[in-house]
């Protein structure tokens, strides 16, 4: 099997019939559906320019991860780790900084600051090597090992603090990610979160990184056979999902100032919820990080739109539930579709 069989199939068919048949836009109708419905309701609530700010900031840690999350499930495995690793990211830099700057970051500069960004990245980076190692060579199932490590990530991030959180972060590094803005009043967060995405968006969809990833979900075996090295490859998809964890890790630390150690235990299954329903295929092969961006974006406007019209919190989790099942059946009957043509 080639890695360029499933784009020229693609380009085969009807731009029409493609648009229709595309994930990407029944998920995107579905949002923007949302947004109209709950705009009619309460015109000054969900379109408000204040509350659109902080939904945009506060989904921007769960889309960083939910990128790595999808070259992870393109490839038909999962990551089950990535909250955990976000939390033990963010307490090696915290602990790293305060140690940098005598026990107290909180005046510390941007030298001190950059050395804590690289600690999160590397001690994410660490965890996703570690996972990929144990499924691409040692052929233990993802759920499992990614399920080991989300329990062991956070014990470790528990035993470095002592079970209590990490409270001094430096203060440059609150006002100028967590709270501050850029190019005229957007959030730092949402600007860094936007370009992850854009990054990962091009790596998915132009680079030969992105159709190996696509090869290996949709054939693993063929994809041996034409040459891809598929241990390799995984091990590499993995470690992007621990980099991206770590640097949510750091985002976290700057906008909440503290390490949260109890607030991420559902951030994994939030990931993996908003790349389903973004239209990325759970049995792999299928899948784009635009699409994850919607997906994402789906709970939070539900979350958000449930809460302005003063809906019972507990109706929330209720309706994404429903509407991440309604995606994974959709999915189920277009790929029965397919393969019976």
């Amino acid at each position: 099997m080639s890695t360029e069989t499933l784009p020229q199939q693609e380009e085969k068919r009807p731009l029409a019939r493609r648009l229709v048949g595309a994930n990407t836009l029944w998920i995107a109708l579905v949002l923007l559906g949302l947004v109209v419905v709950f705009g009619i309701i309460d015109p000054s609530g969900i379109l408000n320019i204040t509350n659109l700010q902080f939904l945009l900031i506060e989904t921007s840690v769960l889309l960083v991860l939910s990128v790595g999350m999808t070259f992870v499930i393109i490839t038909s495995g999962i990551d089950l780790s990535v909250g955990s690793v976000l939390v033990f990211s963010g307490i090696t830099s915290a602990l790293v900084m305060n140690a940098m700057s005598g026990g107290d970051s909180t005046e510390a500069g941007w030298g001190v600051i950059i050395v804590g960004l690289l600690v999160a990245v590397a001690s994410g980076a660490a965890w996703g090597v570690l996972n990929g190692l144990l499924i691409a060579r040692a052929k233990i199932p993802a759920l499992i090992v990614t399920l080991g490590s989300f329990g062991a990530a956070l014990g470790a991030g528990e035993l470095l603090t002592g079970g209590s959180d990490v409270r001094s972060v430096p203060s440059a590094l609150a006002k100028s990610l967590g709270s501050g803005t850029v190019l005229g009043g957007i959030p730092s967060m949402v600007v860094l979160a936007a370009v992850v995405t854009a990054i990962g968006a091009w790596l998915l969809s132009t680079t030969r990184f992105g159709r190996y990833t696509y090869a290996i979900g949709s054939n693993e075996v063929a994809a041996q056979r034409t040459g891809i090295s598929v241990t390799r490859h995984l091990v590499l998809v993995y470690a992007l999902s621990g980099v991206l964890a770590g640097l949510a890790g750091f985002m976290s630390l700057a906008y909440f100032t503290t390490t949260t150690l109890t607030s991420h235990s559902t951030d994994n299954l939030n990931a993996i919820a908003g790349v389903v329903l973004g239209g990325t295929s759970l049995f792999g092969g299928v899948g784009s990080v635009i699409g994850t961006v919607i997906g994402v974006f789906i709970p939070a406007v539900l979350n958000k739109g449930f809460t302005i019209i003063g809906v019972n919190v507990f109706w929330q989790p209720i309706a994404v539930a429903i509407v991440l099942v309604a995606a994974v059946w959709f999915d189920q009957v277009r790929r029965r579709a397919r393969n019976q043509r």
